[in-house]
């Protein structure tokens, strides 16, 4: 999705608790991962949550599934996905999430803690596109 569309999403939903809500359910439509998938090689570290993400295989693009323990968490998986999943590793690495996390006002909105966890997602997401990019 592109990201200004995402922000677009956002603005029409006018009350915080409609954009909970939002997120919630883009949560609740993404698939689990399997069993066999939430391992501790696929879990992303410096998260409240448990949160695991796993890459696919797809040559020259990053396409990611992910799963958590948390509802809003699990949203904020499906937000990431997205905007970075199905993109090349260099459009991966050169997305500015900070920007458009702010923009979507996450910013002020989620715990220190959600945010210190959404960032690590991010940062395991760029690190699975730089191992695409070296494949």
């Amino acid at each position: 999705m592109d990201p200004e569309e995402l922000i677009d999403n956002f603005e029409m939903l006018g009350s915080w608790e409609e954009r909970y809500a939002y997120i919630i359910e883009l949560g609740r439509e993404m698939p689990p991962l399997t069993d066999d998938e939430r391992t501790e090689a696929n879990r992303v570290r410096g998260c409240m949550s448990q949160v695991w993400l796993v890459a696919d295989d797809d040559p020259g693009k990053l396409v990611f599934r992910g799963d958590s323990d948390a509802h809003i968490v699990r949203g904020l998986i499906a937000l990431l996905r997205m905007l970075m999943s199905e993109r090349s590793p260099d459009e991966v690495r050169a997305l500015d999430i900070g920007d458009i996390f702010g923009r979507l006002g996450l910013e002020n909105q989620i715990t220190a803690n959600r945010r210190n966890g959404f960032y690590a997602m991010v940062e395991r997401i760029r690190a699975m596109a730089a191992e695409r990019a070296v494949s």
